[in-house]
């Protein structure tokens, strides 16, 4: 007797890139749009996940306009709805060197007035790392956020 293989749903994973002015206002819109994104993608405004990326995408592109600027170029922030989870991406041009990864990030002096960003990073990601942009120059920060009941979100939008 011959089982037959039980069907599999197909997975399609949900991708969002956009450029953005390197500027205080184009972080802005990066995490405005992200949000919107989200919604586009079933995952509410105002949900643990939507609020998590939120404060993600607003972090690193605060980062990449603060510490990875090059004037005259832009950053990227690109958004994936994967099996399991969302992943962020911020990538910037700037060569030198890379901000601490997960594991390094040393909390500041208790009366600094910066340096907590990644530390939100690491508390809301559930993985995260830093790496060589793919074309050189700069770097990429990525980070996931896991999506609970994901599989009920991709069969909503189609996946």
């Amino acid at each position: 007797m011959t089982v037959r293989p039980t069907p599999q749903p197909l997975v399609t994973v949900r991708v969002f890139t956009q450029r953005f002015s390197a500027t205080p206002r184009g972080a802005r819109l990066a995490r405005h749009l992200a949000l919107h994104q989200l919604e586009t993608w079933g995952i509410p405004h105002g949900t643990d996940v939507s609020e998590a990326v939120g404060v993600i995408v607003a972090e690193l592109a605060a980062n990449a306009v603060t510490h990875g600027r090059v004037p005259g170029r832009d950053f990227e922030l690109g958004l994936a709805l994967i099996p399991g989870s969302v992943r962020v991406e911020v990538t910037d041009t700037r060569t030198g060197s890379h901000p601490p990864g997960p594991g390094a990030v040393k909390p500041p002096c208790p009366l600094a007035e910066s340096g907590r960003g990644l530390l939100m990073v690491d508390a809301l990601a559930a993985r995260w790392e830093v790496l060589d942009r793919d074309p050189p120059p700069g770097k990429t920060v990525r980070a996931e956020v896991d999506v609970p009941g994901w599989l009920g979100i991709a069969r909503r939008v189609g996946a």
